[in-house]
């Protein structure tokens, strides 16, 4: 089956995508946002990509090295064996910063006999926007554009060069490498200074994952799923992305392409919630930063997403002279998304803020800075609760009531008191609890249909919506209260089709969605967890598990029938939800173990 079958490298600045047989098909350079060196993955003939090719005699087999980002690809044919490890360097140097610099390598390890393969390097600068031409210089391959804009790419190497150009036969007899920059090299490359870029960075990483808790169940998908979401962070601001790509679609064939290289504080924060949960306070003091850097004014209210330099206008344009993702066009750059309200993202954010001070207690950096958003966070919420929104799905027709944005509006002003709570500031608390109070007391009056016996997507409506299942894990609702499990039941019945879930069905901007969103599985099956069906929901998460691609990544969405990944990859938020419920099933006691053994 044709699928999203990539894995990603990356060094926190940037990232690539490579395909199950080596091809690079998806980078930017010198960062996630910038314009593309190689698009394939958007347009098969104009996009540009970095293959390495084999006769069919060589069979290609890949996965990581363990507990590290680099991706290893093997070539063999049982005489003739090498592996190409891609990569982007990431690791500490001596002053304590990071040496994370806009490049690829790719090492080639000899393993047996006299390989042979060809190279098809083709990379088209600027989104492949005009020409890109190729010289062979002395020390280098380099590769410009003068189109609407000059750009540059250098391609380091120790095999012959003109051969690579010209897609010639190489044969392989000791170890060699590609290293492709954005910057021209001051240092000469060797193989020996690029086997030690590979190590420093194969350090970096299994030390980083030495500080990752390790779990009974699910440890290999945990751990796949954390570095994930390292990669997708941005060192430089303390941004998360939430995704690597633009414009893979929810479904092909249909125009719902979106560009994910932004920081949405929604998911940014979900992100950090649980990269904190398993230890790394790194992550979240840089994101914490990035977000006290964004507010300056104690009564701006927040974007909903950010450019990942902190950027406030995303300006949304397609580029036209691409045919898209299979052929889903239009391929899009920025996301006109920016402009939009969207309540909940208060709550969110305020659950991040009072984890941090849960987990960190008062060694927190920048804990005035924090307090002063607390306060600005209730009093914004509070002078606007009662208006519609957007709601998390980001529809781009009239606002509404959405119960998840009102959900979370009462999550932000409930942090809050927590944290006025921790921090001794009692003169807030009478006055917030009533504000608490009177939302609390909205949602239950509005956002509950007796008809449907379920909490609804919006007031006044009967439509279900995959989101109200984050009722509990927010607080709002014990998982035990007899209307939230059948919400849960109501949602199963209505929204689950062969144990994958819609985010909704009623029509929306673009007609009715046709594909399930991952991250909305991830919470049925937590949801089934909480409400006692541990082994149901054990089930359907290793089936879930099973859709993912050969590396154990997830996009966006997933297509019902044919299982296909579809949608912007790797996806955070798939991600980020995967190792919640992977935590939660891996607390199932040793006596339910028994239990889903004798089910089996």
């Amino acid at each position: 089956m044709d699928n999203l079958d990539y894995g990603i490298i990356g060094n926190c600045r940037s990232a690539a995508l490579i395909s199950k047989t080596g091809a690079i098909e998806w980078c930017c350079l010198p960062e996630f946002d910038s314009s593309s060196v190689f698009a394939k993955i958007l347009d098969e003939k104009i996009g540009g990509s970095f293959d390495i090719l084999v006769d069919e005699s060589f069979s290609i087999t890949q996965d990581y090295i363990e507990n590290t980002t680099i991706l290893v690809t093997k070539f063999s044919n049982g005489i003739d064996t090498f592996e190409m490890h891609d990569f982007m360097p990431r690791y500490y140097k001596p002053n304590g910063d990071y040496q994370s610099p806009p490049e690829i390598i790719r090492y080639f390890k000899h393993i047996s006999g006299k390989p042979t393969f060809k190279v098809n390097y083709n990379p088209k600068l600027e989104y492949a926007k005009g020409n890109t031409e190729m010289y062979v210089k002395d020390h280098f391959i380099v590769s410009l554009t003068y189109g609407e804009k000059f750009d540059t790419l250098f391609l380091y190497t120790n095999f012959d060069k003109q051969k690579v150009v010209n897609g010639n036969e190489i044969e392989l007899t000791a170890d060699g490498y590609f290293l492709l920059g954005y910057n021209e090299k001051v240092f000469e490359t060797t193989v020996d200074s690029i086997f030690l870029e590979h190590q420093r960075t194969k350090v970096y990483w299994l030390n980083w994952m030495d500080r990752t808790p390790t779990y009974k169940l699910y440890q290999k998908q945990i751990a796949r799923s954390a570095m994930t979401l390292k990669l997708l962070t941005y060192d430089k601001t303390g941004a998360v992305l939430a995704a690597a790509t633009t414009s893979l679609p929810e479904t092909i064939g249909e125009v719902r392409n979106w560009d994910y290289r932004f920081c949405w504080i929604r998911d940014a924060s979900m992100v950090i919630k649980v990269v904190s949960k398993l230890g790394h306070k790194n992550i979240a003091k840089r994101y914490l930063k990035f977000i006290i850097d964004l507010i300056p004014d104690k009564d701006e209210k927040l974007q909903i997403m950010y450019g990942i330099n902190k950027e406030k206008k995303l300006t949304e344009f397609s580029l036209d002279h691409l045919s898209g993702y299979k052929n889903s066009s239009p391929v899009r750059v920025g996301n006109a998304a920016y402009k939009q309200k969207q309540n909940d993202i208060y709550g969110i954010l305020m659950d991040v803020i009072h984890q941090q001070f849960v987990n960190f207690s008062m060694d927190i950096e920048n804990t005035e800075e924090l307090w002063t958003i607390t306060k600005g966070i209730v009093w914004v919420v509070n002078k606007h609760w009662r208006e519609a929104d957007k709601g998390i799905w980001e529809f781009r027709a009239e606002d509404r009531h959405f119960t998840f944005s009102k959900v979370l509006c009462w999550v932000a002003v409930d942090k809050a008191i927590k944290v006025a709570e921790l921090l001794n500031k009692t003169n807030k608390i009478m006055k917030w609890k009533l504000i608490e109070s009177e939302i609390r007391e909205d949602i239950m009056q509005n956002a509950w249909n007796n008809d449907v016996k379920a909490f609804t997507q919006s007031y006044g409506s009967s439509d279900l919506d995959a989101s109200v299942l984050l009722m509990e894990p927010y607080g709002f609702i014990d998982a035990r209260d007899p209307k939230y499990v059948s919400t849960v039941n109501a949602i199963e019945r209505e929204l689950s089709n062969d144990g994958l879930l819609y985010r909704y069905k009623n029509k929306d901007d673009f007609g009715l969605p046709s594909s399930s969103f991952t991250i909305c599985t991830f919470w049925f099956i937590n949801s089934l967890y909480k409400i006692g069906e541990v082994q149901k929901a054990k089930k359907l998460f290793d089936k879930l598990l099973s859709y993912s691609n050969h590396l154990g990544l997830f996009s966006e969405d997933i297509d019902f029938k044919t299982k296909r990944l579809l949608g912007n990859f790797p996806q955070a938020y798939s991600h980020l939800a995967l190792i919640e419920t992977a935590i939660n099933l891996s607390n199932i006691t040793e006596q339910e173990r028994v239990m889903d053994t004798i089910l089996k």
